[in-house]
């Protein structure tokens, strides 16, 4: 199926543009968590909302849940890792399926965990962000896990179940009674090898010797997502449409820098989905 829009990201900025999106009638697949924004959630008191007086994040996350739910908009938890553009229309490879967009919001929000030294140049090479996708390719094999998402522990369950030696680190206090599991005592800083990832480093040094690297994390940066997306520092750079430097492709939140606020993501998410419905009513004329 091609979609009119596909949103990567279920904060703020994802939100809104799909309540937008849906009002208008467009076939949009959304991706994320299902309880919608994690920093959201976590954040004790908001008193910048326009509208809502205090409130704890917790309580506004869930107003926001029930306004998905009041608007019949579905989403999926499928991950995505890598996005392409197609010339006329975008491919999504989301836990090894394949989707397809007219357009692509990325309201990812900001990565919280630095990369490793040498993960960009190893990812694909003895790197994967996805254990399910890529795990098949190291049955039998020595491999380290590297997670920072407890809403991850299937992809670290899988991998027990395939590897003939398991390397964990999680920063949740994952435990593993399976004796080809061993949980590291600091976490992975570097990742090593040539033509292939061969090696990691912990924190404090000690190096050991891997046939494969999975990194689990709740987001992905955008230059790994989509590659030659233009970025201003570490932010994804946006013309006043919130368009990229890709042709139908936008982006809206705290992925395209400060402030770091709620009523900013909505309203360039607002701003995106509109872009986004020009675009689309343009491409149907030709």
């Amino acid at each position: 199926m091609l979609y009119d829009v596909a949103i990567v990201g279920t904060g703020p900025a994802g939100l809104s543009a799909a309540l937008t999106l849906k009002l208008h009638n467009k076939e949009i697949v959304w991706f994320g968590s299902a309880e919608l924004s994690d920093k959201v959630g976590k954040s004790e008191k908001i008193a910048n909302y326009p509208g809502v007086p205090m409130v704890s994040g917790e309580e506004l996350n869930a107003r926001f849940r029930a306004q998905v739910e009041e608007m019949g908009i579905e989403m999926t938890e499928k991950k995505v890792t890598n996005i392409a553009d197609l010339g006329d229309k975008f491919m999504l490879l989301a836990d090894n399926e394949m989707f397809e967009a007219k357009c692509v919001l990325l309201s990812t929000g900001m990565p919280a965990a630095k990369g490793m030294e040498n993960e960009d140049r190893l990812l694909g090479m003895g790197v994967s962000y996805c254990a399910t996708c890529d795990g098949f390719l190291y049955k039998d094999k020595v491999i380290a896990c590297y997670c920072t998402d407890n809403r991850m522990e299937h992809d670290i369950k899988y991998l027990e179940e395939i590897a003939s030696k398991l390397y964990i680190y999680t920063n949740f206090g994952y435990t593993s009674d399976s004796p080809n599991v061993e949980i590291l005592p600091k976490p992975v800083t570097k990742l090593d090898g040539g033509m292939k990832c061969d090696k990691i480093a912990l924190s404090d040094g000690t190096e050991i010797d891997v046939d494969g690297v999975f990194i689990l994390r709740p987001a992905i940066a955008p230059s790994t997502l989509f590659g030659g997306l233009e970025l201003d520092g570490a932010h994804i750079k946006v013309d006043g449409n919130q368009e990229t430097n890709y042709k139908g492709c936008y982006a809206a939140g705290d992925c395209t820098g400060r402030p770091y606020q709620i009523a900013k993501a909505v309203g360039e998410g607002n701003v995106a989905a509109h872009a986004m419905l020009e675009r689309l009513s343009e491409m149907d004329k030709n």
